[in-house]
């Protein structure tokens, strides 16, 4: 709540009031008629569903700058803790909007890294460090773990928590998909042309690791990962070009 109070960004979802009966208490907020952005992406397969990829980059760029707002553009620094593509939602014209503060933290500023007693955030989504101190300490580049994971998950229409038999090989997403690039496999989705091929592999490396370039493989296996997942039209090797920001 003491979050919600200090944020006034369009593209945040507003709080509108909250009711209180005796123990039951409940936040009220604007109403987003296209639900959630997990709705969109899990749907891909449905064409009327798909968005296009242009839109999807529009939506990611637009998440990433709500992530540096809440980060740099409040009295306080916000860290969410639970980016992940149910708390995207979508007004009329399928544009973003964060939810779901429930999780958040503030530091001053001044100061980057927090202290916490337990972990949060969505498994699949959660930073390396907020679930375990041995992998360093805990800041708001955890919200940028989660924005990552984020990506892949719209890049390749599958659940970043989907542990079922079909999907037992994909256990570490970023693995599974820079073995991709890195072999230049293909993934499932709709891709008519170069140009969305371009988006989603930019959309794919950012993923990894917020950069353009092909990361270096972070993984000691050598072992590739085997997928049924193929890009329809499509290959991932491509030249990148900047993403342009929106103004």
């Amino acid at each position: 709540m003491e979050a919600m109070c200090q944020i006034h960004h369009v593209n945040v979802a507003r709080l509108v009031g909250y009711c209180s009966d005796g123990s039951r208490r409940a936040l009220v907020y604007e109403f987003l008629p296209n639900c959630s952005l997990q709705k969109v992406i899990s749907s891909a397969d449905t064409k009327d569903v798909f968005l296009g990829w242009e839109k999807l980059q529009d939506i990611a760029l637009g998440i990433a700058k709500e992530i540096e707002y809440l980060h740099k553009g409040c009295e306080k620094r916000i860290l969410h803790f639970d980016i992940k593509p149910h708390n995207v939602l979508l007004d009329s014209n399928f544009t973003q909007k964060i939810s779901d503060f429930g999780l958040a933290k503030l530091c001053p500023m001044d100061q980057s890294i927090v202290s916490m007693t337990t972990a949060r955030d969505t498994l699949g989504y959660i930073a390396p460090e907020v679930f375990s101190r041995n992998f360093g300490y805990v800041s708001c580049k955890s919200d940028v773990y989660s924005y990552g994971m984020l990506l892949l998950e719209m890049v390749s229409e599958r659940k970043i928590t989907d542990v079922t038999k079909e999907n037992s090989s994909h256990v570490y997403y970023p693995k599974w998909i820079y073995n991709l690039l890195d072999t230049k496999e293909d993934i499932k989705i709709h891709v008519k042309g170069d140009e969305d091929t371009r988006v989603a592999k930019k959309l794919s490396i950012v993923g990894l690791w917020e950069g353009l370039d092909m990361p270096p493989n972070p993984f000691t296996s050598t072992t590739t990962i085997k997928t049924r997942a193929i890009f329809c039209n499509g290959s991932l090797n491509q030249e990148l070009d900047v993403i342009s920001e929106i103004e």
